[in-house]
């Protein structure tokens, strides 16, 4: 059985810093396309980063580009997303996916499994 466990979100001041975890279990990360996807209140989940199962340069929503990284621990199969610069508009919940597609993609559909989410607010 797969599980992803989201963790690290919370109420945040403008301009501060976060660090989201997802922990799997049940796969492998360093074998699978991992990505954050979010979710504001009443809008449709948006893709956030996403880093391919083949390697290479991670890839980013314009809107989140120079201020969030997403990066794996593969020692400890969990996926990162450090979040700086936050901004009231990156209010939502974040949830971590796993794939078997090859591809860095922002493609939702691509992902076979979700976690349930983290909250994360930004004040202004």
């Amino acid at each position: 059985q797969v599980q992803l466990v989201e963790s690290g979100g919370g109420l945040v001041q403008a301009g501060g810093s976060l660090r989201l975890s997802c922990v799997a279990s049940g796969r492998t990360v360093r074998e699978y396309t991992m990505a954050w996807f979010r979710q504001a209140g009443g809008k449709e989940r948006e893709f956030v980063a996403a880093t391919s199962r083949l390697g290479g340069l991670p890839y980013y929503a314009d809107s989140v580009k120079g201020r969030f990284a997403i990066s794996r621990d593969n020692a400890k199969n969990t996926v990162y997303l450090q979040m700086s610069s936050l901004k009231p508009e990156d209010t939502a919940l974040y949830y971590c996916a796993l794939g078997s597609t090859f591809v860095r993609t922002a493609n939702a559909e691509a992902y076979e499994y979700w976690g349930q989410g983290t909250q994360v607010t930004v004040s202004s």
